[in-house]
This record gives structure tokens, sequence and C-alpha cells, in this order.
């Protein structure tokens, strides 16, 4: 008999970068709403099928057991709101080329900082092994709600960066939210010319924020001058400089 439904109490997770439903803090003026793109169907990437409407909160790890269940990382900021579902949806890596699967969550508890995870229909260590690499969601809509000057990391990962104070010249685009090299959330942003360097790390602080428009991916700041030349990764000229003053 599977064990019962335990509570957890909410704790930092050690990440260095960011989950996607992990939200992040800053006083921002209009947080935006997210857009509803077509359901992620058919044998296209992971990580399109990974945005809205879709939101990881587990990634099936291997089998757990012998009657089917199964370990999973846990990739949610709110764990312990897996009392309140039944219904989830499991979304194949790309290596199997299949549809979304809604499925119902039967039972589960928390092992060390992982959940274990028994779906209805999933009796076997064959039928849990089949599973391996699937990732666990839920729809957008299902999310947590935020606090006022909240976001979640899907809502800024994809945004075009608009430098208000550079004329309204686009940055680049964010690809990631690194929470651990700092007391402040770094956005990663890909340069939008490849030539200047490749990432910057440009802070996601109240004072820098001025509209985040998740719907049309798009977020615009005004940055301090000199910040971008900062973050700016070193030039060939500069790294055979440091290197002789090494």
């Amino acid at each position: 008999m599977a064990p019962p439904r335990r509570a957890i109490s909410r704790r930092p997770r050690p990440w260095q970068r960011a989950g996607p439903d992990t939200p992040v803090s800053s006083a921002v003026k209009s947080p935006g709403s997210l857009t509803t793109p077509p359901s992620a169907q058919g044998p296209e990437s992971s990580a399109a099928r990974a945005r809205p409407p879709w939101v990881l909160v587990a990634r099936v790890i291997r089998p757990h057991g012998r009657r089917g269940e199964l370990i999973a990382e846990i990739l949610t900021d709110f764990p312990e709101r897996f009392h309140e579902r039944s219904r989830l949806f499991l979304i194949p890596p790309e290596r199997i080329s299949s549809r979304v699967r809604e499925i119902e969550l039967e039972n589960f508890w928390f092992l060390h900082s992982r959940i274990v995870l028994k779906f209805l229909g999933i009796d076997s260590i064959n039928e849990a092994e089949a599973l391996r690499g699937f990732a666990v969601a839920i729809p957008a809509g299902e999310r947590a709600p935020l606090d006022a000057g909240s976001v979640y990391v899907s809502e800024l990962i994809g945004c075009r960066v608009i430098d208000l104070n550079g004329d309204g010249a686009e940055v680049g685009e964010v690809v990631d939210v690194d929470r651990g090299s700092s007391n402040t959330e770094l956005l990663v942003v890909r340069r939008r010319d490849r030539r200047e360097g490749g990432e910057l790390l440009i802070p996601f602080v109240a004072e820098y924020v001025i509209r985040v428009d998740a719907g049309n991916r798009l977020l615009e700041m005004r940055l301090p001058e000199g910040l971008l030349e900062i973050n700016a990764p070193m030039t060939e000229e500069e790294k055979r400089e440091a290197g002789e003053r090494g």
C-alpha cells in the first residue's frame, strides 16, 4: 500500500538557474498576461512543447518500486500544490514522437528533495519505465497566483529586452534567469548582435524594470549608463592582456 500524502514545508531550492514555475520578484508596474498558443502536439521540440499553455512541475527520473511508482525531480517552487492536483499532463522527451497525454495522479509522497508519483493505470515497472524522461506539466492557467510585482520565469524567457535609456534599442532576448550568482535575480540575455559578444547578465530589479508584457514577449527597462559594457564578455584583446598580467 502506498504511503499517504504528506505535507511539505516550502524551502528554497539549491538551484543555480530558475525553472519555469519559479516566481521572480521586482516592482513590476504591469506584469502582463500569458498568451495561449496552440496545444503541444506531435514531434516538435520539447522547448516548444514546454511553452504556455504548459508549465512543467516535475520531470520523471526513473521507476521507483514495483507497482508503477516513479521518482521525479521537482521543477516548481510550489510543491505543496500537488495536494490539490489530480489531473496532470505528461510531455514526452524529444526522442519519443507522441502527443501530450492527460493522466490522473493517484498518489504521491516526497522523498528527500524529490517526489514519488503514482499515476492511475501505471501499475508495473515496465509501464513506469516507459515514462522515463517525461515532463510532468499543468496548464498555465492553473499555476499558483503571485504577489504583485512578481512574474514567473516562463513569462520572462523569450522576452525581447528594450532599453528605453538607449533610444528604445533592443538589447537581446532573455534565455534564462540566474538565481545563484548574486543576491539579485539576474536575467541571462543573449545579445541581439552576436558580434558584440554572447550573453549579458542584467539585474531584474525595480529600479530598472518599467514594463513586462508577457503576451507580446516584451520587457522594457531603463538601464544605467555603462551597465551593458560592464557585463559584456571580454574581447580577445582583453583576454590576452589579462593573461599577460596574470
